[in-house]
C-alpha cells in the first residue's frame, strides 16, 4: 500500500510510502481520496498530518515512464476525461482518481510535513489538502511538467492565490524549483527547520489545533475557504451567521465558560 493511514488520539496521520522518491501511482490517488472522506466523518479526530514515510521525501509526483492507461482512440480519451471511472473496474487507471482528490472540500484541518522533494501532483495535493505547512531545509516544491510538455498544472492549483503573481508566472513557466528558504520568505510554508525537528514540529502544531473545540475548527475552516472568493459585505454577513452557529455550540458545548474557568486557575 502506498499510502499508510494511521489514528494516533485525536490526530490522523496520512504517511506516503511507495519506494525512496515516494512515486505516486493511481492506486494511491483512489486510497487518498476515500481516507480523506473517512477522516472527514470520524468524530475522534480533529486534524490530519500528511508527510512522507521515515527517510523519503515527501514526493516526486506521478509515475511518469507508465501513464496507466490502456490503449484508446481519441473519442475514448475524450470519453475517459468526461466520464471519470467509467469501465474502470478493480484496478484503478488515469486519468481518474486524482481528479476526485482535486475537488473533494474538506473541512477539517490538516498540516503538512515536507522532506525533499514536492513535485506535481503531490505539490498540487500540498496546496489542496494542507492548510499548515512545515518544511525541511532541502526542501524543493515544483511544477515541473512544462519540461516534457504538460502544461496547464497551475490553473487548478490557483498558484497565483498562493504566491504573487510575479513568483507564479517564474514557477510555472520555467519549471525550476523553489527551495525552502524562497518558500518561506514568499508565505507559502509556515516554518522551515531542520530534517531532524521536521515531524515533531508538525506535530505540535497540529496538537496546538486540537486542542479547540471541533464545531470551531469546522466554521473556520469554512470560513477560511469560502471567505477568500466573497465580495466584504457578503463575507461579513456569512462570517456573522458561522460565528452565531458558534455560539450556539459553545453554550450547549460549554466551551466559553471552561475556557474562563481555566483562565482563572
Amino acid at each position: 500500500m502506498s499510502l499508510r493511514y494511521e489514528k494516533h488520539g485525536n490526530i490522523a496521520h496520512f504517511i506516503i510510502d511507495h519506494g525512496p522518491m515516494n512515486v505516486l501511482m493511481p492506486e494511491f490517488h483512489k486510497e487518498f481520496y476515500h481516507r480523506l472522506k473517512e477522516f472527514e466523518i470520524d468524530p475522534d479526530i480533529k486534524v490530519g498530518l500528511f508527510y512522507g514515510a521515515d527517510g523519503k521525501c515527501f514526493s516526486v509526483g506521478d509515475d511518469l515512464k507508465s501513464m496507466h492507461k490502456p490503449p484508446r482512440t481519441r473519442q475514448e480519451e475524450l470519453a475517459a476525461y468526461l466520464f471519470l471511472h467509467q469501465n474502470e473496474g478493480d484496478k484503478p487507471m488515469r486519468p481518474g482518481w486524482e481528479h476526485d482528490v482535486c475537488a473533494h472540500r474538506r473541512y477539517k484541518p490538516i498540516v503538512s510535513a515536507i522532506e525533499g522533494y514536492c513535485l506535481g501532483i503531490a505539490f498540487s495535493y500540498c496546496l489542496y489538502h494542507s492548510d499548515v505547512r512545515v518544511a525541511s531545509e532541502s526542501v524543493k516544491f515544483g511544477l515541473t511538467g512544462i519540461k516534457f510538455g504538460a502544461g496547464g498544472g497551475s490553473g487548478p492549483k490557483r498558484l497565483a492565490r498562493h504566491l504573487p503573481f510575479t513568483a507564479a508566472y517564474w514557477m510555472a513557466l520555467s519549471g525550476e524549483f523553489m527551495e525552502a528558504d524562497e518558500a518561506y520568505r514568499l508565505n507559502l510554508v509556515n516554518k522551515v527547520v531542520p530534517s531532524d525537528q521536521l515531524i515533531a514540529t508538525a506535530e505540535e502544531m497540529a496538537g496546538k489545533i486540537a486542542l479547540n473545540s471541533s464545531i470551531a475548527l469546522r466554521l473556520e475552516m469554512e470560513g477560511l475557504e469560502l471567505g477568500a472568493d466573497l465580495s466584504k459585505a457578503d463575507a461579513y454577513h456569512f462570517g456573522m451567521n458561522l460565528y452565531r452557529m458558534g455560539w450556539m455550540a459553545n453554550e450547549a458545548e460549554g466551551v466559553t465558560a471552561n475556557y474562563l474557568k481555566d483562565r482563572k486557575k
